[in-house]
């Protein structure tokens, strides 16, 4: 990869997305930003040339939209080296108490969503960079960890899958409470009926930490995030996963803990289910 680089980022309109392509442009690099409204980065772009910034509106369900994005980038800066993945939102509710409908939304976007991403980066690395390669960075989040969720296994078989001649290096950022805009527009599901008589459950615990959380909770640096997302992206054997903040780390040493200690517990379960010889 060329000392320059070129990024694409989703979700580039505000907090973590925002924060870091600032600054990969103020290091030098170029960078694509894919939002749904361009017009919420005039003041970048009224900064720097449409040579070093390029701005694309773009809807992550949209999936024709996502390849055009790319060839955008493609035609305009030659090749794409780093792709951070970011769009996103979320909802607090109670997994029983979700609509389907509200979950299929939000699947919508931050699995298929993520995942088309992915399929238009591994492409680009692959079959339009020259020489081949590049840094795909998937932002899960920190309560990710806990239900291993689609994109988190979607991003593990793609890593296992990828040919290593392709020189493509996936990681999936894990960040805690960062303060940025998602708090104020995050949206908020009624208590389901069944858990509205125990305000000591996991949910009724979070929600009451509502509205005043951020102040609280959220005392992760956005512009931070932003220069360890950069460093990241130098690095040539990254991590395949990176928890960032106490709590992310935190919630994988559960995580990891929980795992090491069932299968211990309940090895001897694995002694004699196997064909006889």
């Amino acid at each position: 990869m060329t000392s320059s680089k070129v990024w694409f980022i989703t979700g580039a309109s505000t907090g973590l997305g925002r924060e870091a392509a600032e600054y990969a442009l103020s290091k030098g690099d170029n960078v694509l930003a894919a939002l749904r409204k361009p017009s919420m980065l005039e003041d970048l772009t009224a900064r720097y040339p449409s040579s070093r910034l390029l701005t694309f509106p773009l809807d992550v369900t949209d999936t024709p939209s996502i390849a055009a994005a790319f060839n955008q980038a493609i035609s305009h800066f030659n090749r794409v080296d780093v792709v951070l993945n970011n769009a996103g939102y979320y909802i607090v509710s109670e997994a029983e108490g979700m609509p389907h409908k509200a979950a299929r939304e939000m699947f919508d976007v931050l699995l298929w969503g993520a995942e088309n991403v992915m399929r238009e980066a591994v492409r680009c690395f692959r079959d339009v960079n020259c020489p081949v390669g590049g840094r795909l960075l998937n932002v899960s989040s920190r309560t990710a960890i806990v239900p291993q969720p689609a994109l988190e296994c979607l991003t593990e078989g793609y890593i296992s899958e990828l040919d290593p001649e392709w020189h493509i290096k996936i990681t999936l950022i894990e960040p805690g409470l960062f303060r940025t805009s998602i708090i104020q527009s995050h949206m908020t599901e009624p208590v389901h009926p069944a858990y509205a008589s125990n305000a000591s459950l996991p949910t009724r615990t979070y929600r009451a930490l509502y509205p005043n959380i951020e102040d609280t909770h959220f005392d992760g640096d956005p512009a931070k995030f932003a220069e360890v997302v950069y460093k990241l992206s130098r690095l040539d054997e990254p991590p395949v996963r990176l928890p960032l903040h106490r709590v992310a780390l935190e919630s994988a040493r559960q995580k990891g803990e929980l795992l090491l200690e069932t299968a211990e517990k309940w090895s001897s379960w694995s002694d004699d289910v196997y064909f006889s010889k």
